[in-house]
């Protein structure tokens, strides 16, 4: 759409922050007021707003649809956003390893190992892992708890960790961004270490890049969504 406005900046609004175009309180798709918890976040959501061109272009600008997405999407539906991100536990990638060829199963082992061991030190959830595509049913007690752990998230959080889960296949991975335990950059290694073991042996289609380009991106706008949402 074209431009409509001049300028963007942030200002307080209760306890919380609002973005202004040309003094004129921003809304949500759903006509909601966009208020967010920070300064810094109101400021980088104000930013994204001034740094577009003639044209607005939603898809450049993350952190409005992180905002947005919290309060259209998750504040009125929390318990459809626990549900749909719990789910993942059940069949968390990190517990179906590849049987062959041993050095995928070795890397798999050596990498997701140890993220399974730290939920189960973090959480008390201990989750099985199994070889081949055969679901294998985990423990109701490690299920809750992870669901214990995705319910303490506050709604800007649980924004963040529902678009985690969703790029990542895991919410072992997730959790594992939201608490600092990975960064961004190992989150997309983490996820895409059996893509990235297939394009070391392959190569890489223009396509398969595209896609992994823009994970990573999304990746990199969430990891930066939590940083302000912490200031």
């Amino acid at each position: 759409m074209k431009r409509f406005y001049k300028t963007a900046t942030a200002e307080q609004a209760g306890e919380g922050w609002q973005v202004l175009l040309d003094g004129k309180p921003m809304r949500t798709p759903a006509k909601e007021m966009l208020v967010v918890p920070t300064r810094r976040l109101a400021e980088a959501i104000a930013a994204e707003w001034n740094g577009q061109g003639e044209e607005v272009k939603p898809a450049t600008m993350p952190l409005t649809q992180f905002a947005s997405t919290t309060i259209d999407g998750v504040r009125n539906r929390r318990d459809l956003v626990v549900e749909a991100a719990c789910a993942y536990a059940g069949s968390d990638l990190l517990c179906y390893r590849a049987d062959h060829p041993q050095e995928l199963a070795d890397r798999q082992a050596a990498i997701w190992q140890p993220l399974l061991d730290w939920a189960s030190a973090r959480y008390g959830a201990t989750l099985v892992p199994t070889a081949g595509i055969v679901h294998r049913q985990q423990d109701e007690a490690a299920l809750t708890a992870l669901r214990r752990a995705v319910e303490e998230y506050d709604d800007w959080r649980l924004c963040a960790l529902q678009g985690a889960v969703g790029i990542s296949g895991s919410l072992i991975v997730a959790l594992a961004l939201m608490d600092g335990r990975l960064t961004a950059e190992e989150v997309f290694a983490v996820s895409q270490l059996d893509e990235s073991f297939q394009i070391e042996k392959w190569g890489e289609d223009a396509e398969a890049a595209r896609r992994r380009a823009a994970l990573r991106a999304d990746l990199a706008a969430t990891e930066a969504y939590l940083k302000l949402l912490a200031a």
